[in-house]
This record gives structure tokens, sequence and C-alpha cells, in this order.
């Protein structure tokens, strides 16, 4: 039996409904913020990640799926949606069109990393970036609008964590300052930390490894040595998030793990995840424009990762309601061929309904709704076709009215009311 590759997993229709729950209401959200979606090429040329993420960066080093392709040109399969993004926006010249632009994308994402839960090898991620406006309320209108989303989507108690990595006049000083510092313990370090130590310090900063967080916690931190610029940059996007009520911490190890970020960094964790809890981030990456050949522009964004988002739902037991649906159950030649009619008129108007094809009897057909979580099954037997009348059974509460069988549109629209106000955007 051919299986699934090891960390690339089938996302079954019991599962992918809350999916969908939380693209939709991500779409949304994003659109409502003046976002247009921007679909992107899965497989980039490799040159695009390696110059935009960084060489020395894990996912350049050790994460990427690279391959030749027939003439020997090594092709990547994306591992993070930004870089493309940005050479989207340079390759077609959007910036010439408009002052800024917005974008969202959502699709997968491939890095060669150990699966756990929360972490596939193929993993899907929702993102949006801005470009063109470097100022302060940008930074601090997106990380308003990740509490948004993540309120509608259900999940209000995240914890937002904040940080600054500087800019090309105060980042290069405050690399040799930790560099200066972590020389000191070079020997205590981890292998990986103390090659980090020699080519990107920073990267020393998001090491988890329990010999290194000792070392780490008495670093100097970015925000002592930011230069005045940064600094007032910082101090707006706090004082802004602040006045809109939006919770937020300072964590002076925050880095991120690619190399074009600059000022403003973040990360959206959910406490129920373990030790795999981060659940978004993003940051401010004002020259990665200007190093594909674009002219200098600001620009931020953030994204989310799907499949960590549909874990903390699941976990906390946020299940979204389902789609109110119906079953018909025809019992008689005559009643199932004007089932047959009926069916396609309703799902013309917008209904999502099914029906047995097979000639069963209705306690058969009642088992099926059952099975399919319909909220209500119509019945169409030879009487009620005679009399043109139809019975509309509430598989909920087991109660069940006789209408006319031309009223049943209204009747059916009136009945799944209550159901799409649950739903709000459905």
């Amino acid at each position: 039996m051919i299986k699934a590759i090891r960390g690339f997993k089938d996302i079954l229709p019991s599962e992918a409904c809350i999916w969908q729950y939380v693209e939709t209401i991500s779409q949304k959200i994003l659109r409502d913020y003046g976002f247009s979606e921007l679909r992107l090429p899965i497989i980039e040329d490799t040159s695009l990640f390696v110059r935009s993420i960084g060489q020395d960066t894990d996912i350049v080093s050790k994460e990427m799926y690279t391959f030749p392709d027939r003439k020997n040109h090594s092709l990547t399969l994306r591992p993070e949606g930004t870089a493309s993004v940005v050479r989207a926006f340079v390759e077609h010249k959007m910036y010439a069109r408009d002052q800024y632009k917005k974008f969202y994308y959502l699709g997968p994402m491939f890095r060669y990393e150990r699966p756990q839960a929360g972490r596939s090898r193929q993993f899907h991620q929702i993102g949006a970036e801005i470009f063109g406006l470097a100022e302060a309320s940008v930074d601090a209108e997106l990380l308003i609008l990740v509490y948004d989303l993540f309120s509608k989507i259900g999940l209000p108690s995240i914890t937002l964590s904040l940080n600054s990595v500087g800019c090309p006049a105060c980042r290069p000083p405050y690399k040799k300052i930790l560099q200066e510092y972590l020389q000191k313990d070079h020997a205590t370090l981890c292998l990986d930390c103390q090659q980090r130590s020699e080519k990107n310090p920073l990267r020393v900063l998001d090491c988890k490894n329990d010999d290194c967080q000792d070392i780490i916690s008495r670093a100097p931190t970015i925000l002592e040595h930011l230069c005045p610029t940064c600094q007032h940059h910082q101090q707006e996007v706090e004082r802004l998030l602040k006045l809109s009520n939006a919770p937020y911490q300072i964590n002076h190890r925050l880095v991120r793990g690619l190399d074009y970020y600059t000022r403003t960094a973040f990360e959206v964790t959910f406490a129920g995840l373990g030790a795999q809890n981060a659940i978004a981030g993003g940051g401010r990456y004002d020259n990665l424009v200007e190093e594909f050949g674009g002219p200098p522009t600001p620009a931020i964004g953030f994204a989310l990762g799907l499949e960590r988002v549909v874990l903390a739902l699941q976990g906390q037991g946020t299940i979204p309601p389902p789609s109110p649906s119906i079953f018909l159950a025809a019992l008689g030649e005559k009643a199932r061929e004007k089932a047959f009619l009926l069916l396609r008129s309703l799902r013309q108007k917008g209904f999502c309904i099914q029906m047995s094809y097979q000639d069963s009897s209705l306690k058969s057909q009642l088992k099926q709704a059952n099975q399919q979580g319909a909220q209500f099954t119509l019945i169409l037997g030879e009487n009620e076709l005679n009399n043109q009348r139809i019975i509309i059974k509430d598989m909920e509460h087991a109660s069940q009215e006789e209408v006319a069988l031309e009223d049943i549109s209204e009747v059916l629209k009136n009945k799944f009311l209550p159901f799409l106000a649950k739903r709000e955007i459905f």
C-alpha cells in the first residue's frame, strides 16, 4: 500500500470544514482592512530565498526542498511567502501604480523539519503584506488586525510578543556587542550557536537549547542599542497599541528566523499548544524591495500557520457550527421523480441539500440524514405529492410539520436564519 510521504498530511473532510472556517473568516477580515488577494507559484528560483532569508539561516542551510530542473537550474519549493510576494511586487512593477499596496495570500509552504504536532513538512499559511508605508501607525494597525482576526476565529486569548531588530544603522554595532558578549561563553554554547555567534549572532537569541538559556538571559538587549529613529518608531508602535487596548509584551530575545526584518518584529503564541505554541509572526522589512531591484519601499507583513490554528481550535473545543444542510427523503417512484427536480430547484436557491439515490425505506433514509448531519429532512411520499404538501422534520428536536410544496423554499429560508446568524459570515 502506498502511503503519504512522512511530514505530508491528508486533510480529511472532518477536518477540512475547520480549515475552511478559518480561511473564510481570515479572508473577510483581510478584505475589510483593504487587502487584495495575490496568488503565488509554489516553486521559485532558489536564489530568491537565499538572497532574502539569508544563507546562514536554518531555513536556507537545512530546511529547503531544493532540486535541479532538466536544465540544471536550481529550484525550491517555497519555504515562506514574503519573498515571493516581494518578487511579484517588483517583477510586475506594482510600485508604479499606487502610493501603497496591500496583499494577502494563502497556500502551502515546504520545509524539511522533524514532523510533530503542529509542524509538518508541507504546512499552510495565510499571510498579509503592506508596501509603501513606513509609519509606526501601520505597524500598530497590522497588529490590531491580528487581534481582530484571532478574536473572530475564536482564539481571543493570544499573547503578542514584540521587539525591534533595529535597522542597518544600529543593528551592526549591536551585533558586534552581542558577538563580544557571546565570545566569553563560547565553549558553553551548543554547537549550532557556536557557529551562529560567528556568522549571525542574533540567531543565538532564538535558541531553545538549555545550555544556551542562561547565557541568552544575561545578554545585552537590542532595545538598549537602537538608534534614535528606531527607538522613536518602537515607542510610537507601543503607544498606539496601548491607546487601542491591544495587550502586548516585550520579548528582548525575539528576532524571528529571517534576515530581512528591520525594526518591528512580533510573534503570536497560544498557550494550549505546548512547546510549538507560535501561531503567527511577522515584522517590518524596509530594505527587501530595493534588494530585489525595486525602488526603496518600506514594507511590513505577517503570516499565521493554519495547522497550529486548527489545533488550537480543536484543543479548546472551539469547533465552528456546521453549514446548515437538508436531506430529502422520497418514497415511491413518482415522489422520487418530483424530489429529483426539487433537489435542483432548492440548490439553485442556495440551499445545501442531498437525497438518497437508492429506493430505500423512510427509516433507512432518516438514518442517512443523521449520518450526514442534516438539520432538516424533507419527506415526500405519494400522499404528500397528491396533496401538493411536504413534511419538514427537525432532526435535532425530533419535531415535524407539513407545509405546502410551493412554499417550501420560503419556509426553509426562515428556518435557516438562526443557523446563518450563528455563523455570521456564512
